[in-house]
């Protein structure tokens, strides 16, 4: 099998608009922009050995960056001890943060809203028991406990595709038997 040889010396010229169009757009701040480009550069550099050509060399780049941007995501968010993406909004009559602004106080709920809460979490359990074990407790480990994937998939012994398979079918009786029970 040949390898694909690319020029690394062009990148610069024949794509870094291109990344910064589609990188702008998903993380609004120009210079976090530029140092995800810059990041991918250089991860494309260490890896061009790698490169097979099966994809276009755009299209490889963007598979990098695609990487970088949610790495700057998770960053960012474990940082903040929280997981949210900040959006900021701004209309003809007013601009802000929309999670600051917008989200309401969760130490403000009223009597009404924390015995709804603990209506649906008691639907959720009973959803949850209706589901073969096996299908509960991937959905458990994926979707409540945040277990990684590789790591559910080597418990199982399954792929990750059939996961997924599994993931998307406890989703949808979860979601039919939420919306018989408690909609």
């Amino acid at each position: 099998m040949s390898k694909h040889v690319i020029n690394t010396n062009e990148w610069v010229d024949r794509y870094s608009d291109y990344l910064y169009n589609y990188t702008i757009v998903r993380v609004n701040d120009h210079e976090v922009t530029q140092d995800l480009i810059s990041e991918t550069f250089l991860a494309g550099l260490k890896s061009a050995e790698n490169f097979k050509g099966e994809a276009s060399e755009r299209t490889w780049l963007i598979s990098i960056l695609k990487r970088k941007i949610i790495d700057h995501y998770r960053k960012t968010n474990s940082k903040k001890g929280k997981a949210e993406v900040r959006m900021n909004y701004s209309d003809e009559d007013s601009e802000g943060d929309w999670l600051e602004e917008r989200v309401s106080d969760p130490f403000d709920k009223t009597a009404e809203e924390t015995m709804e809460n603990e209506e649906l979490g008691m639907a959720i359990h009973n959803c949850l028991d209706t589901l073969n074990i096996k299908q509960a407790t991937i959905f458990k480990m994926k979707t409540i406990d945040n277990f990684d994937t590789e790591a559910i998939c080597n418990e199982f012994d399954i792929t990750p595709s059939n996961l997924w398979v599994i993931i998307h079918r406890a989703r949808t009786a979860m979601a039919n038997c939420l919306e018989k029970n408690w909609l």
